[in-house]
């Protein structure tokens, strides 16, 4: 019988973005279905492999020479929601990545990854299919790498993945999607608000998830979570936390009171 784990490092060296996605779809069903058995004690070795696998284009620049996106342009609409669509591909590797690189965690956990690498796989293949219909494709516009690079720093521990990958990097989703969703509110593009309105939701949703394996993972190890988050950041030199901040989804994320306070707002 196939091996959870395993598969998903195998989809995750997978470079055509649609192959990925069905194989995605197809993993979570096949799980679902008890077609697929998991070993959470099970080491693999992912060195030999190119990861991630992803296809040659966008071009991936420093995040300041990513040419602003205007709206007054199907080209700058389509640029937009292409970063939105960079970003889900991301999401969906990132998510296969947390299920075979950490051993030794609850079932649940990895249950819960892989139903965020569904969704991930939904949101890609809802924006694409849309920037499509503008005429253009994921890999017609340059984007940035910043996503991944925080997911091989945090390569080494799985506290440290759950803090600042859903955490923090994910989180500011929340604080970014509403932004954009009013901007093609604005132009009255109904299609990409109900797409937004979607990934908003389900983006809660994973970053609870992250949150509650993160205080999982504090609570095993006797620690305080506000301050192991703040260590962690520091040594991993995540990104300094700006506003605006979207409270209200963040609170739904699993944020407390005390670490929604601590963001000075």
């Amino acid at each position: 019988m196939t091996e959870l784990r395993q598969t998903a490092l195998e989809i995750l060296a997978i470079t055509n973005p649609q192959i990925k996605v069905s194989r995605t779809f197809r993993l979570f069903d096949d799980y679902q279905q008890q077609k697929i058995n998991l070993k959470v004690a099970a080491i693999y070795d992912g060195t030999k492999l190119d990861l991630p696998g992803r296809p040659q284009k966008p071009e991936l620049v420093p995040p300041l020479e990513v040419p602003k996106r205007k709206m007054d342009t199907v080209e700058g609409r389509a640029s937009l929601l292409h970063s939105l669509a960079h970003i889900e591909f991301n999401a969906i590797n990132l998510a296969l990545d947390a299920i075979w690189r950490f051993s030794d965690m609850p079932e649940q956990y990895y249950a819960d990854w892989l139903k965020v690498a569904k969704e991930e796989a939904y949101h890609f293949t809802l924006v694409n299919e849309y920037i499509q219909s503008f005429g253009y494709s994921y890999g017609d516009f340059q984007a940035h790498n910043s996503l991944w690079e925080m997911v091989e720093r945090t390569q080494d521990s799985v506290i440290a993945r759950m803090a600042l990958v859903p955490r923090t990097m994910e989180a500011r989703g929340l604080d970014a999607v509403p932004m954009i969703r009013d901007r093609f509110k604005q132009i009255k593009d109904a299609q990409a608000v109900e797409i937004l309105d979607i990934i908003l939701r389900d983006e809660i949703g994973h970053v609870f998830i992250g949150n509650y394996w993160f205080n999982f993972l504090c609570n095993k190890a006797d620690l305080s979570p506000i301050s192991t988050y703040r260590d962690l950041a520091k040594q991993y030199r995540a990104p300094k936390l700006r506003g605006p901040f979207n409270l209200d989804a963040r609170k739904q994320a699993g944020f407390t009171v005390e670490e929604l306070s601590l963001l000075g707002v």
